[in-house]
């Protein structure tokens, strides 16, 4: 089979939203992972569903994908990154963090997204072990809830230096309809499992797959060849599963060379499984 590729547009961040969707077509696309954000169809702002109701034409038109990515440093707090999440003491601030999710949620059924991917957060000092897992599985369950609704399948990814960290504290989780947002490089940054192996073993569970380079211990996206990542394993273990959904290309420190990394990235995932 042929795998089926998307760029994240936070590797895009100082192109509209627009010229960032050209960019990714025409460097031989099948799909974008956009990330939402005040720049890229802020989702809190008046005009959300007309603006995605055209990007949604825009998308039909080239005949790509979506997937939704959500996780925007500041869009809901512009002084404290990635604040507030679903384990934030306040319980206004967590009931902000799901409704902004069930907002994604609603923007990519506009956009026939294949998912929405989030993650879980950081628990800040003050809360325990015990009221973060509380509160995380209530908040998924709502966003598992609308998105059942809505027919947009809910992926939680495992995020280094967060309550889930890891595929087994995904797993842990046990939630129905659930699906796994799989970050290839993460798995090198945690050291839990080989990527390819990973790919197999939770190929049943996937809901979207993100790709980069990385070196092992560090959680920093590299562009493809400039870590540790043997990417044509990963391809292959994804062929191997016959993975239909679309594999993101996540280079969001790349954003100030986005016009010559966009058609690059695309350009070394093709020769790389020639060589």
């Amino acid at each position: 089979m042929s795998l089926r590729f998307a760029f994240n547009t936070n590797g895009a961040a100082n192109h509209r939203l627009a010229d960032a969707v050209a960019i990714i077509a025409d460097g031989g696309y099948d799909g974008v992972a956009l990330t939402l954000d005040h720049h890229h169809l802020d989702p809190m702002e008046d005009g959300w569903e007309r603006r995605a109701e055209a990007l949604a034409r825009d998308l039909a038109a080239r005949n790509m994908g979506c997937v939704i990515e959500t996780g925007a440093r500041f869009l809901l707090d512009p002084r404290i990154k990635h604040e507030p999440t679903l384990l934030t003491a306040s319980k206004e601030g967590r009931a902000r963090r799901v409704a902004f999710l069930n907002r994604a949620t609603d923007i990519g059924a506009i956009l026939g997204a294949e998912a929405m991917s989030f993650w879980a957060g950081v628990p800040r000092p003050g809360v325990t072990p015990a009221q973060a897992r509380e509160w995380l599985r209530d908040g998924v369950a709502k966003v598992l809830e609308h998105a059942h609704a809505r027919g947009v399948a809910a992926a939680l990814e495992p995020e280094p230096g967060m309550l889930v960290e890891t595929v087994d504290d995904w797993a842990a989780l046990d939630l129905p309809g659930l699906t796994l947002a799989l970050d290839l490089g993460h798995l090198l940054v945690t050291g839990e499992r080989e990527p390819p192996a990973a790919v197999r073993e939770f190929a049943p569970h996937l809901g979207t797959v993100a790709i980069e380079d990385m070196a092992r211990g560090s959680h920093i996206h590299l562009p493809f060849g400039e870590g540790d990542m043997d990417i044509p394993a990963c391809l292959g273990a994804l062929e191997e599963i016959g993975f239909a959904r679309l594999v993101c290309v996540e280079l969001s420190r790349e954003s100030h060379r986005a016009d010559s990394m966009i058609p690059q990235s695309r350009a070394w995932l093709r020769d790389c499984r020639a060589a």
